[in-house]
């Protein structure tokens, strides 16, 4: 229990520091080969103690075998943070999160979805915008999406919402595939 204590906090240790090597201008990680299905199982760690609390299921359906992204985990993981912290707070009375990953071809997808609130069209167009927020200043400073919408681009990915008010939300985030000599660098 007390290693798997130590494991998460070193992964929020790190994710914090992503959020703040966000805000500063300075010398970048060097991108790698990252796993999302690793990045996802990591960050489930880090937020199942809160779903669990929030009567919040959650579906998995991971690809067999590795997704592989050519880019930086702890940015990686920030995204999907978001993503689920988003979903449970549009879902305060419990609901389901689903979670699936799997090669196009050879371009990495990720879809996460809840069964939340949903988003009112004439807020969609606005949900990257900085400081852009449904929710009360207590809950919420609207950077959350607005950072993810950057890491996503900066890893040369796509983000895409769909929302049915009062059904839930569905994002799908698309990377561009790994070559097989990136994949093959240890």
């Amino acid at each position: 229990l007390l290693e798997k204590i130590e494991r998460q906090t070193f992964r929020a240790a790190k994710i914090v520091n992503g959020l703040l090597n966000l805000s500063r201008q300075g010398k970048e990680d060097e991108p790698g080969i990252v796993d999302l299905n690793a990045v996802i199982t990591d960050v489930f760690a880090l937020v199942e103690h809160q779903f669990e609390v929030g009567r919040i299921k959650i579906r998995r359906e991971l690809a067999e075998s590795t997704v592989p992204v050519n880019g930086l985990e702890h940015k990686l993981q920030q995204v999907f943070l978001n993503l689920f912290l988003n979903a449970k707070d549009a879902m305060p009375k419990g609901g389901w999160l689903s979670v699936s990953t799997r090669l196009d071809g050879e371009r990495p997808v990720v879809e996460v979805s809840d069964t939340g609130s949903g988003i009112p069209s004439e807020y969609l167009a606005r949900i990257y915008d900085p400081f852009f927020t449904t929710k009360t200043t207590a809950q919420g400073t609207g950077l959350g999406l607005s950072i993810t919408y950057g890491i996503v681009r900066e890893h040369h990915g796509t983000i895409d919402c769909e929302s049915i008010v009062g059904h839930g939300t569905r994002f799908i985030l698309a990377f561009p595939p790994v070559s097989a000599e990136e994949a093959s660098i240890p």
